[in-house]
């Protein structure tokens, strides 16, 4: 385990209203549009279940729980992937939070995921997390679907 907190930050401006850019958070069939073909299937409750499920398999690709929400401003969930090669346990989930703040106009979407250095293969998960970018491609398509509709 490292002693330093291991997280990835990414954000974007979006020319769209924190409401829009909730919709595209939260709703099926936005989130199937820039998640890896998958749409999130929750009740956004606290404490409750979430699943990111492929729409053309139905396969859950990622699973988790509800930590956060205030609509338009801010959301924390857990997530795991059901496939991977550590164990199922609360250590192993990572937490993404999404942040909303009004930018002159525009809305900054903020993602931070981690924290890796809690989680089992965290260091490898981490670099890999880096490697790809960390949510800079999610947060272009979000930015592209927010902006276009």
């Amino acid at each position: 385990m490292s002693a330093k907190a291991l997280y990835t930050e990414n954000e974007i401006l979006i020319d769209a209203s924190t409401s829009k850019i909730w919709d595209v958070l939260t709703n099926p069939a936005q989130t199937v549009k820039y998640m890896y073909g998958c749409q999130v299937q929750t009740d956004w409750i606290i404490d409750e279940p979430i699943l990111w499920i492929g729409a053309k398999d139905g396969v859950a690709y990622v699973k988790g729980q509800v930590i956060h929400i205030e609509p338009t401003q801010s959301l924390t969930y857990s997530v795991i992937d059901p496939h991977g090669d550590y164990e199922d346990i609360l250590e192993n989930y990572l937490q993404v939070t999404y942040t909303l703040t009004d930018a002159n106009g525009r809305t900054k979407l903020h993602v931070r995921q981690g924290d890796y250095a809690t989680a089992a293969n965290g260091e490898q998960r981490y670099q890999d997390s880096i490697a790809e970018g960390g949510w800079q491609s999610i947060l272009v398509k979000i930015k592209d679907i927010c902006e276009s509709e």
